[in-house]
């Protein structure tokens, strides 16, 4: 995994440095999370609010793991989700913005909660996020927010077998970042990663490269 995100970089002519790595644990146990701890893995992505705090009591031997929710929020969901994530990447309504904002400020002694724009590039209904023509006002509200802080957006491109076709959706979020002088991009999983790296991917979300197929329910 290490020389595939390091040669993708170097195609793209990137230093590795520039290159986060997400381990997405959804599915598997706390004890996976552990292991990956132990080998040097800091940043880990989960979907679901009730599912990660099942297993966050069992993670006191990971002091210093960054949990990512890469999945959709609820509203009525993002009081725990201030108490059990760093990062929440799925931000894509100001009502959601303001319920984040809120609910950390009543946290006490609390950070700012870092925050990502989901962002719907594909026509795919299934799919959350904001309208690329709504980023503007949304990063807008979230920059107002005294307790978000933006890093950048976040999209999932439509799946497919064949990387290239996710590339102009990873090309399209880069322009979008751009416009709106954000710096982070968390794009690509398994199947796409390196293309997302070539494209100026910050942060690539692996699960299935990394810890197998996850078991079906």
């Amino acid at each position: 995994m290490e020389s595939r995100i390091a040669n993708a970089a170097a195609r793209a002519g990137r230093p590795r440095s520039e290159i986060s790595l997400l381990a997405v644990t959804k599915k598997f146990p706390a004890a996976t999370i552990c292991e990956a701890y132990d080998l040097g893995l800091r940043e880990f992505g989960e979907n679901y609010v009730q599912e990660f705090e099942a297993k966050r009591s069992e993670l006191a031997s990971c002091p210093f793991a960054r949990v990512h929710l890469i999945g959709h929020l609820q509203s009525n969901k993002s009081k725990k989700a201030v108490e059990i994530f760093q990062v929440i990447q799925t931000v894509d309504t100001p009502k959601l913005a303001r319920r984040l904002d809120e609910e950390t400020h009543n946290l006490l002694n609390s950070n700012p909660l870092d925050a990502m724009i989901e962002v719907k590039l594909s026509p795919e209904e299934g799919k959350s996020g904001v309208q690329p023509d709504e980023v503007p006002a949304l990063v807008e509200t979230i920059q107002n927010c005294a307790h978000l802080r933006l890093l950048g957006l976040m999209t999932i491109p439509p799946w497919s077998k064949d990387a290239e076709l996710s590339r102009p959706y990873f090309s399209r979020l880069r322009k979008l970042a751009e416009e709106n002088h954000l710096s982070q991009l968390s794009m690509g999983m398994s199947n796409d990663f390196e293309v997302a790296i070539e494209e100026g991917a910050t942060l690539v979300r692996i699960g299935t490269a990394l810890f197998g197929p996850r078991k079906k329910a």
